[in-house]
C-alpha cells in the first residue's frame, strides 16, 4: 500500500504510527484463500463471540438460582432494562412476551459483538463489517414483514404499510411509492447502516489515539512529556466506544420492536 500523504508528515515530524484504514476490515484469509468459504480475523472473532455468548448463556442458565449471584445478577439487570425499556413500552406485555426472545437475542448479541472491538486480543467489532449488521436487519425486516402478513394478509399488508388512514385520496399517488420504499428498502437500510458506521468509526478512532499514545512514548524527543494527556484521551476514547457499544445494541432493539409494533398494529 503506498502511504498517504499524512502518514509521510508523520513520519517526518519523528512519529511513527498506524493510520487505520478500510484496510483494516478486509484481513487476509487465515483459511481457504480464494474460495468461497474464506475464513480471516472477522470470522474468527465473529466465531468466538458466538460462542463465548452461547458458552456464558448456557452456564448462567444451567446454574440459575432463585437468589441470583454475581454473573446471574448483572444478567437478569440487564434483561429487566431492555424489557423495561425496550420491549414493554413498545410492543406491549402481550406481543413483548411473544417477541422477547428475538429482541433479547439481538440485544446481547449485537453487544457482544460490539464490545469485541474493545477486547484485547480480538479488537475487532463483530459488526464493523456490514455482514453480520446487514444479516440482523434482515431478520428484523424478516420478522416485521412475516408478522404484518399474518396479522393483515398480504394485500392488506400493503396497504395497512403504504397507504395510511385519514389522507385525501389524491395524495395518495405521492404518499403510496414513498410508504412502499421505506418499506423496501429505507428501514433495514437504515438499521445496517447505523450500526456498522458507529463500529468503523469507534474502531477508526481508538486505533488512532492507542498508536498515537504509543508513538510519542517511544518517539524519544520532547514529545514523550505529552504521553500522559495522549494515553487519558485514549482511555476516554475507549471508554466512550464501550457506552456507543451499549448505546448502538440498545437503539437496534428498540427499532426492531418499534418496526414489529408497526407491522402488527391495526392502523399506524
Amino acid at each position: 500500500m503506498i502511504p498517504s500523504e499524512t502518514s509521510r508528515l508523520v513520519a517526518e515530524g519523528g512519529l511513527d504510527f498506524h493510520i487505520p484504514s478500510l484496510a483494516d476490515f478486509f484481513p487476509d484469509a487465515l483459511l481457504f484463500a480464494g474460495t468461497p468459504f474464506e475464513f480471516n480475523r472477522v470470522q474468527l472473532v465473529r466465531l468466538i463471540v458466538v460462542v463465548g455468548c452461547l458458552a456464558i448463556t448456557y452456564a448462567i442458565a444451567s446454574r440459575a438460582k432463585v437468589v441470583p449471584g454475581r454473573i446471574q445478577s448483572v444478567f437478569e439487570l440487564f434483561m429487566g432494562f431492555i424489557r423495561d425499556n425496550a420491549i414493554e413500552p413498545v410492543l406491549g406485555k402481550a406481543k413483548g412476551r411473544r417477541f422477547a426472545p428475538m429482541l433479547y437475542t439481538l440485544f446481547f448479541l449485537i453487544l457482544s459483538m460490539n464490545l469485541a472491538g474493545v477486547t484485547p486480543g480480538l479488537n475487532l467489532a463483530g459488526t464493523s463489517v456490514i455482514g453480520m449488521p446487514f444479516l440482523l436487519a434482515m431478520w428484523t425486516f424478516g420478522t416485521y414483514v412475516y408478522c404484518g402478513m399474518k396479522q393483515h394478509g398480504v394485500l392488506g399488508y400493503f396497504k395497512h404499510e403504504t397507504m395510511p388512514p385519514g389522507v385525501p385520496k389524491p395524495v395518495y399517488l405521492l404518499l403510496a411509492p414513498i410508504e412502499f420504499l421505506q418499506l423496501a428498502v429505507v428501514r433495514w437500510f437504515s438499521l445496517t447502516v447505523r450500526l456498522l458506521a458507529n463500529m468503523v468509526s469507534g474502531h477508526m478512532m481508538l486505533v488512532v489515539f492507542i498508536s498515537l499514545t504509543q508513538a510519542i512514548l517511544f518517539s524519544g524527543s520532547w514529545l514523550i512529556a505529552a504521553t500522559p494527556f495522549a494515553g487519558a484521551f485514549a482511555l476516554g476514547i475507549f471508554g466512550f466506544e464501550i457506552f456507543v457499544a451499549l448505546l448502538q445494541a440498545f437503539i437496534f432493539t428498540v427499532l426492531s420492536a418499534v418496526y414489529i409494533n408497526m407491522a402488527t398494529s391495526e392502523s399506524h
